[in-house]
Parts: structure tokens; C-alpha cells; sequence
């Protein structure tokens, strides 16, 4: 305890070390944004397990990994929609591959205002947005074959 600030009367510090033999630090000293990412999907999945939250709103949790990293981050979530209402926002062909439903939003530039429109994918759909984050506006029919890999 320490003397009342903006943000309360406890003064806490997280320590951190992301490799075995290494001193624990204060986490904003030691973690990369991926890092971060993990160590926030981590704590945020074992506080929804302890409260038994309905659902849970993932807003770039996998912001800073990618690769395997990222595929893990999506079979975790997966695994995690079994129990809770996910809905994770993402930009990773990874994790958007291990959705059961997949939204896309989309913006449209009218004449006197944008429109946002929030539609579900059906699963071709899907298959070619999940190509469409990897290989970016035109999409490839190699990123068309992996994305169907990813969502096996």
C-alpha cells in the first residue's frame, strides 16, 4: 500500500522474464508487443474461466505474432469458444482460420456520410477472405490453397 494516487492505494509492479535463466523484470521492461499479447490472452482467459464469463470481446489480442504463435493463438480461442461467446477481432489469417463464424465489417464511402455494414461469411466466403489476409487485395490461388489448409 502507498498514499492514494489517480489510480488507487495499491502500487503494484508485474515481473516478467520470457526465457528460462533470465531475472524477472518490471513486465513494461521486458515484453514485446507479442509478448504482451500472449501474456494478456493468457490472464484474460484464466479470468474468464475463474468469473464464468458469457462472452468476451478479443480486440487484436494477436497483435504482435505471427506464424506458428498466431495459429496457436487461434487453437486456443477455438478452444475457448466452447465454453464462452468469443468475438475476436483479427487481421491474422491464423487465427480468423480457427473462428466458427467469421464477420467481415465493411465501410462504404457514401455521398454525405461512411456506412459500416457487419455481414457473416459463409464458408466459401470465408475461404477467400482468410486468402485475402494473406495475400492482400488481389487474391492468389495459392493463398486460396493455404487458406483452405488453415481452416481444416
Amino acid at each position: 500500500k502507498t498514499e492514494l494516487k489517480r489510480t488507487g492505494i495499491s502500487d503494484l509492479s508485474i515481473l516478467f522474464s520470457a526465457n528460462k535463466g533470465f531475472e524477472m523484470i518490471e513486465i513494461e521492461n521486458a515484453a514485446s508487443g507479442g509478448e504482451l499479447s500472449r501474456l494478456m490472452l493468457a490472464l484474460l482467459k484464466q479470468i474468464s474461466e475463474l468469473k464464468k464469463m458469457p462472452s468476451i470481446l478479443f480486440d487484436e489480442i494477436d497483435s504482435g505474432v505471427s506464424g506458428d504463435v498466431a495459429d496457436k493463438i487461434g487453437v486456443l480461442l477455438n478452444k475457448m469458444g466452447i465454453q464462452t461467446q468469443l468475438l475476436v477481432i483479427s487481421h491474422l489469417p491464423q487465427v480468423a482460420s480457427k473462428a466458427t463464424a467469421h464477420l467481415v465489417v465493411e465501410k462504404n464511402q457514401g455521398e454525405a456520410r461512411t456506412n459500416t455494414s457487419v455481414r457473416l461469411l459463409s464458408r466459401e466466403e470465408r475461404v477467400h477472405e482468410v486468402a485475402r489476409l494473406m495475400s492482400g487485395k488481389d487474391v492468389t490461388n495459392a493463398a486460396l490453397a493455404t487458406a483452405k489448409i488453415l481452416m481444416k
